[in-house]
């Protein structure tokens, strides 16, 4: 949480910016394991499951799994938790993936969601100072496997933190339950 909201350290270099998301968006709890070999790596987080998690409400009526997207961003969390402790500076963005396969679903009756990433390649440009990992991820629901995101993108840049206010809520959304 402290990492989310940027009170982990403040003796940060100069342009550091990384953060993970704040809740409900953050996907991890812990991080188990972090490692890095010369331009690669491994970390490994855990994320306690509850059955009152907001996607749950939502995600379906009367057949509640977490939506497989939140499996890929938990990937791509880790793998910009990565850059930033491998010394990327600057704030985090997922570049995209090449292939994602499902084979289960997180369901509220889940109580911990394991995610394990392969850090392939690590690097930092010297020019620029921008970073950028390559990783592959598992994602597994109290021991079953849920999915593997396959060469999973983040990169770490400098200057691109956006310091505008977030637009002022709209009501309750767009249109009515009746519509949708």
């Amino acid at each position: 949480m402290a990492f989310a909201k940027g009170t982990l350290f403040n003796d940060g270099p100069e342009g550091f910016a990384c953060r993970l998301p704040l809740p409900p968006m953050l996907m991890l709890d812990r991080i188990l394991e972090i490692k890095g070999e010369g331009p690669r790596g491994r970390i490994v987080a855990e994320r306690d499951n509850h059955p009152d998690d907001i996607f749950f409400r939502c995600h379906f009526k009367d057949d509640p799994v977490q939506p497989g997207c939140l499996s890929v961003d938990a990937v791509w969390q880790m793998i910009g938790f990565f850059c930033a402790w491998s010394g990327g500076i600057g704030a985090g963005r997922a570049l995209g993936c090449k292939e994602v396969f499902f084979e289960s679903e997180v369901r509220p009756s889940d109580s911990v969601i394991l995610y394990e990433v392969t850090v392939r390649r690590f690097t930092i440009l010297e020019r620029s100072g921008a970073a950028m990992a390559i990783g592959n991820g598992d994602v597994f629901a109290d021991g079953r496997h849920v999915c593997s995101v396959k060469d999973a993108k983040v990169g770490i840049f400098k200057d691109i933190v956006w310091t505008g206010e977030p637009a002022p809520e709209r009501g309750a959304g767009r249109g009515s339950a009746q519509e949708g």
